[in-house]
């Protein structure tokens, strides 16, 4: 079978409900190298949340992080890496915006370091396992970073997404994270996943007809509609659904990435 890309987003897809690569997905996706294909992950995560499921895979291939504001290679230089920063100016105009939006916590981060504006929130896996400090409060954030995070309440998730937009949609783009909290992201303008996947494509010099991308929410859109076939899973959202070539027969809970690939690929 020709080469082929398979992106993959994390969480709601590739991601079981308890935020675990399931032994059976594990499995599949590492046949799936062994055949000869890239398994690259696309995801919303930063690189210090996504890194224990690249080394659990034993990927040695190039992901997408932020969205795609954030395209590398882990721990290798690699020639085609691309960051993609905005003005923090955006962060502090939000922060003094935080009580109006009913925001929880509000993060900045790019590759290296992360900001929050308060330490007392438990939430603290947002920051694998690092408990936030003084030396890392939002106040002492001196450069632009590669993305926000802002929580808020589930039922105010699209009035403060469309709040943001409004203020900001010439600098930046807001999307919203899989999973069972209210998180928005928010990158450089016209970033998104479809993005990294197109570097990553090019830099192995494969088609876009042999990228499958499989995804489960909003912010998957455009790279299942990019990638030459787009896998909605069965739990994703409409409009991932309706991005998509095909959906899966079963959930993310029931194994449905690894179900649909392993079909697909016929490995």
């Amino acid at each position: 079978m020709t080469q082929k890309l398979i992106a993959i987003d994390l969480d709601g897809t590739t991601l079981n409900g308890s935020s675990l690569i399931s032994p059976k997905t594990k499995d599949v996706l590492q046949r799936a190298t062994k055949a000869g294909h890239i398994v690259s992950i696309a995801t919303g995560r930063p690189f210090r949340m996504s890194e224990q499921f690249y080394r659990q895979l034993n990927l040695k291939s190039p992901m997408v992080n932020f969205n795609g504001a954030l395209v590398h290679l882990p721990y290798q230089h690699w020639l085609q890496e691309s960051e993609t920063l905005f003005s923090r100016d955006i962060v502090f105009d939000i922060l003094a915006q935080k009580d109006a939006l009913q925001l929880d916590y509000i993060a900045a981060e790019n590759r290296d370091t992360f900001f929050v504006d308060r330490i007392d929130f438990e939430d603290a896996y947002l920051f694998s396992n690092e408990k936030p400090t003084e030396a890392n409060l939002l106040e002492n954030l001196k450069t632009n970073p590669t993305s926000m995070l802002v929580q808020t309440n589930n039922d105010m998730a699209e009035t403060v997404t469309n709040q943001l937009v409004q203020q900001y949609s010439d600098y930046v783009d807001v999307s919203t994270w899989g999973g069972p909290k209210a998180i928005l992201e928010i990158v450089a303008k016209g970033i998104e996943k479809a993005h990294g996947v197109k570097i990553i494509a090019d830099s192995f010099q494969i088609d876009r007809q042999n990228i499958i991308a499989f995804g489960d929410e909003h912010n998957d859109v455009e790279m299942l509609d990019y990638a030459g076939w787009g896998v909605a899973m069965a739990n994703g959202s409409e409009g991932a659904k309706a991005a998509a070539n095909d959906i899966t027969e079963k959930t993310n809970d029931e194994d449905g990435l690894a179900d649909y690939l392993e079909k697909y690929l016929a490995i």
